[in-house]
């Protein structure tokens, strides 16, 4: 098991850290505040904007700055930019991470089973 998360973790890790940093770029779009245009938000909707009966309606937020990137953002994130390689690379290293999260806690086990067979102190962490 530990050879087979060692040299998974070799390919996949750039992805896994390509897909984490995406998905940080494209939630702090969302919420990255621009200037004039985050005030407007809070203003009342634009003239022509009817919202229906028993409705409680937000205007619709502006399109620019950092926002405008959000789309992008998310095809780079999914993998969609690079057509259907980047989405199958994407696919599979969800599962790599899925992978890696239940082969790690396994190996973590394993090693204070170890740890305690021999009689040597449990701890949390060693080294």
């Amino acid at each position: 098991m530990r050879k087979w998360h060692r040299w998974l973790s070799i390919f996949f890790g750039i992805f896994i850290l390509w897909i984490a940093i995406t998905g940080v770029l494209s939630q702090v779009a969302v919420l990255w505040p621009s200037g004039a245009a985050a005030e407007q938000v809070t203003a009342s909707p634009p003239p022509g904007f009817v919202c229906p009966e028993g409705w409680r309606c937000m205007p619709p937020r502006p399109q620019g700055g950092m926002r405008s990137l959000v789309g992008l953002f998310h095809h780079l994130h999914s993998g969609e930019s690079f057509g259907l390689v980047g989405t199958v690379i994407s696919v599979l290293s969800g599962l790599a991470l899925v992978f890696f999260s239940f082969s790690g806690i396994w190996l973590y086990v394993q090693m204070w089973r170890f740890r305690s067979k021999r009689a040597l102190a449990p701890r949390w962490f060693w080294k």
